[in-house]
């Protein structure tokens, strides 16, 4: 019973993180949702073959599915990034990601036509 008590006690700055930041959900169920194609397909997935290309795929899963909870295509995405990450600066990395990217992309469009 005690163990079951300080399971939460010593999680309680994660647990109530939400209440300090409004951009953060109180439930990832929309999250585990969007992944659960992964956790059920896992078996039938003989190309990953290690490790590491568990890791790789889950990476890229996880990736790609953060583009759909954004509303970004992530094809578009990938190509993109792939493509300019070798000479973004790092101090600017934050564009990149899923939630920036079409913001950060029409606002250099609108740079370009002006």
């Amino acid at each position: 019973m005690a163990k079951a008590c300080r399971y939460p006690l010593n999680r309680w700055a994660a647990m109530v993180r939400y209440c300090d930041d409004g951009l953060l959900e109180i439930s990832n169920n929309l999250v585990e949702n969007a992944l659960r194609g992964v956790a059920l397909g896992r078996r039938n997935w003989m190309f990953v073959g290690s490790t590491k290309g568990g890791d790789a795929s889950a990476l890229f899963y996880s990736l790609a599915e953060t583009c759909r909870l954004n509303g970004v295509e992530p094809e578009a995405w990938f190509t993109d990034v792939i493509e300019r990450i070798g000479n973004h600066p790092i101090n600017r990395i934050d564009e990149l990601l899923p939630w920036n990217w079409q913001a950060v992309r029409a606002i250099q469009n609108l740079g370009q036509a002006a």
